[in-house]
């Protein structure tokens, strides 16, 4: 079916839904002592160093959702910042500034806003410890409020925010004029007399401006999504709603969901509809229709694959692994910023193997930075302690710490102490049964633990031997090759001198399932590797390796495990697509996270599933050890399936600005690229629509084949066309193609950071088939 479009009916209770919510958040500044104190505003203490110290006031805005804050010098002059904008709040010293002055400030008394995508963190320090609490709490209570919203809930909020956007002189109502540039402000550009005409019939009261509720009208016109309300109708019996058994045929016939519609229509009648008389007659109004599209029932994710749904009981060699590179790091590779707050982000975005690069610090203490470089150093026992407090907040399963070691032996004892003292029981110091594995254990098995990736003296056979204080290894790992990269060649030539490294028996014991092991080939490892042998590639010597055996490259990660960085020459933090590595069944692809950009895109698409638990199953191709799996040649699989994935592209919702001049309005176009097997890798696109981001619409299909679905991962990109220049990146959403719900889905989209951009979707129909 190709639907006709504009923009959607919107849920006639939107009316009352916005200014309840708007009624809300002002009484909860009432109900709430520390949003209250908040709104009364403090002085408050901005740390920045050592040396800098200033003082502001900020204070909470009446409509519970603005910061507002002003140097002590400064009149009456305050600048802002949205709630919104903060991710999370913390307490104490847990920021590289609090660490780094932590004499000066007691951690009672200091808590960090922490910002979303790149913005630096936010570290104050309140007066009084009661005055900090308030403020923690408070924001806790404020962030957490919204996110508990649901997509229909986030909409309202936006629309509440233009109405308090276009009311420039705050006297509760906007004028024709405000209106033309509010309608500039949301991305589109319409006829002066079309938007007159709308505005004339939204003015109810015939004064010339609307009020709150007035503009709701106004916004519900400007934005009736046709597309939605003629399928409404298709199904519907009698035009006006669908009764139980219309959307049962509705799930059946378009969405696909078999002998479960049924079932499942009672459920999205409860869950979406409004109207409670509708409940009871088990009846949806098309407000609970729209509601129904726009949740997590109506994405293109399936919501069953967004929970822990994989067997995480088999070998850790058979799972994808998350996988950060150089983890410290905020910034470039020569001369940027090395912080903990790269292992906290990484955490919370579910990495599950982190990067520690170890030298010797000049007060005894080892440190953590990039080595032979300009990058700052942080102390090695705040990166444990980090690792300690956030290990498991966001996945349950093991994290490897993958230590990069340069320290004397001298160091490396105090590191070794300092791994167990602060990690304690976390920490893996020896095999789960106390035997020699034939094969890894699980995720499962290994949950709540943190394993040490490193170099070792022999191997788990020789872990109760009476082995010797400390022993030499080789040298010959990935720094070494990162090393032959890089164009410091002063460096290279002190450096290359070495072939052997001291290593203390204290550290060595503490590597039990992770031992970094030199490649030689296939063959060998084949013949003497061990279960718990890690080889490291360099991005390069992987594609070289993949061009000339990539069926020898996945039969060796069906046993062991691989880990592929980023080549040295990325001096830049830029990184490489990990798609290639995945596709011969490299577990650790460590990436720079972070830079954001495709390749991060695909990360995060991939590990999106499975609970974000950081740990995703590899296909049964490239589990078994004595299948041949060739990515060049999929169709050589004895169980070769290919399918079709025809996407139609219908219409775009509330796409964000690009630029922020009032007069700047995107021309947006959708491209579609698949990411798989060499065969699979393709790049579609629509037609652009000229000056309109807030409800385009192309009604374009576009369709792939794909040989390999299960490495598959889908991309939808929507930019902004410009004829002279670069397309402008507008969002993004990346889904594995095993993930995908067919039918009439929204796809809500991400900004370069990976973070929503709500209410911002795209609206397609699915169909997958099996190629003829």
């Amino acid at each position: 079916m190709t639907m006709p479009c504009a923009s959607a009916a919107f849920p006639l209770s939107l009316v009352i839904r916005v200014w309840e919510m708007e009624s809300a958040q002002q009484s909860c500044v009432k109900s709430d002592a520390s949003l209250e104190i908040m709104k009364a505003g403090s002085v408050l203490r901005k740390a920045k160093s050592r040396m800098w110290r200033g003082h502001r006031h900020y204070k909470l805005q009446d409509d519970c959702k603005t910061i507002a804050y002003k140097s002590s010098w400064a009149m009456n002059s305050y600048s802002t910042f949205s709630v919104g904008d903060v991710e999370a709040v913390r307490e104490g010293h847990e920021s590289d500034v609090f660490l780094s002055v932590a004499d000066e400030y007691p951690p009672e008394r200091c808590f960090t806003l922490v910002f979303r995508g790149r913005r630096g963190n936010l570290d104050l320090v309140a007066e009084s410890a009661e005055e900090a609490q308030a403020w923690i709490r408070g924001m806790q209570t404020l962030i957490e409020n919204l996110q508990s919203m649901g997509e229909s809930e986030k909409l309202d909020q936006w629309i509440s925010d233009l109405f308090l956007k276009a009311d420039r002189n705050k006297d509760g109502r906007i004028s024709f004029k405000e209106v033309r540039r509010l309608l500039k402000l949301m991305n589109m550009d319409m006829n002066e007399d079309h938007a007159s005409s709308l505005f004339r019939m939204a003015d109810k009261s015939q004064t010339g401006f609307l009020g709150s509720e007035e503009f709701v009208h106004f916004y519900k016109m400007l934005t009736q999504r046709k597309e939605v309300v003629e399928l409404f109708q298709e199904y519907s019996s009698d035009g006006q709603t669908l009764s139980h058994c219309d959307l049962e045929e509705f799930l059946r016939e378009e969405q696909l969901e078999g002998d479960r519609s049924q079932e499942h229509a009672l459920e999205l009648i409860q869950r979406y509809e409004p109207s409670d008389t509708a409940k009871t007659n088990h009846t949806m109004s098309i407000d609970g229709f729209l509601m129904c599209l726009t949740s997590a029932d109506g994405s293109i994710f399936n919501p069953e694959d967004q929970r822990l749904y994989q067997d995480m009981t088999q070998p850790l060699n058979h799972y994808f692994i998350s996988s950060s590179h150089n983890t410290y790091l905020l910034e470039d590779q020569l001369k940027g910023r090395s912080s903990v707050e790269g292992y906290i982000q990484a955490l919370k975005r579910g990495c599950r193997c982190l990067e520690i690069d170890c030298w010797d610090g000049s007060s005894g203490e080892p440190v953590v930075y990039h080595g032979h470089t300009f990058t700052s150093k942080i102390l090695f026992k705040d990166v444990i302690n980090t690792v300690a407090k956030y290990a498991f907040k966001t996945s349950e399963y093991p994290v490897i710490l993958s230590i990069e070691n340069r320290c004397s032996v001298e160091q490396q004892r105090v590191m070794a102490q300092l791994l167990k003292d602060i990690l304690g029981d976390m920490l893996l110091r020896t095999t789960i049964d106390g035997k020699i594995p034939s094969v890894l254990p699980s995720p499962e098995e290994l949950k709540g633990k943190i394993l040490v990736k490193g170099k070792k003296i022999g191997g788990l056979e020789s872990l109760d031997a009476d082995n010797p204080v400390s022993g030499e290894v080789s040298d010959e790992d990935d720094s070494s090759e990162l090393r032959r990269d890089s164009l410091n060649t002063e460096s290279l030539t002190s450096d290359s001198k070495k072939s052997k490294q001291s290593l203390t028996k204290e550290l060595s014991d503490l590597v039990i399932y992770c031992k970094n092991e030199h490649f030689n080939n296939f063959e060998h490892a084949r013949i003497y590797g061990k279960p718990y042998d890690i080889s490291s590639f360099s991005e390069s010597k992987a594609r070289k390796i993949i061009k000339e055996a990539a069926a020898d490259f996945a039969q060796h990660n069906a046993r062991q495990i691989t880990r592929v960085y980023p080549s040295g020459l990325r001096t830049d933090s830029s990184n490489f697509c990990p798609q290639d590595m995945w596709n011969v069944g490299c577990q650790m692809v460590a990436l720079n996270f972070q830079t954001a950009g495709l390749e991060m895109d695909l990360n995060d698409g991939l590990f999106s599933q499975n609970n974000r638990c950081g740990y995703v199953l590899k296909p049964e191709i490239l589990r078994n050890s004595e299948q041949q799996f060739n990515p060049e040649r999929p169709q050589d699989r004895k169980d070769y399936c290919p399918l079709i994935l025809t996407i139609q592209v219908i219409s775009g919702q509330q796409l964000p600005k690009v630029n922020n001049k009032v007069g700047s309005i995107v021309d947006p176009f959708v491209r579609v690229e698949i990411y798989g097997v060499p065969p699979d890798q393709a790049t579609q696109e629509t037609s652009y629509i000229e000056n309109n981001g807030l409800n385009p619409c192309w009604n374009e299909t576009l369709e792939f084949a794909v040989h390999t679905p299960e490495l598959a991962l889908v991309r939808f990109v929507v930019e902004d066309y410009d004829m002279a220049t670069k397309n402008d990146f507008i969002g993004q959403y990346t889904v594995p193609f095993s993930c995908i719900q067919s039918g009439y889905r929204h796809i809500h989209l991400l900004s370069k950071d990976g973070t929503s951009l709500c209410p911002s979707s795209l609206f397609v129909n699915i169909n997958i088939t099996e190629a003829s």
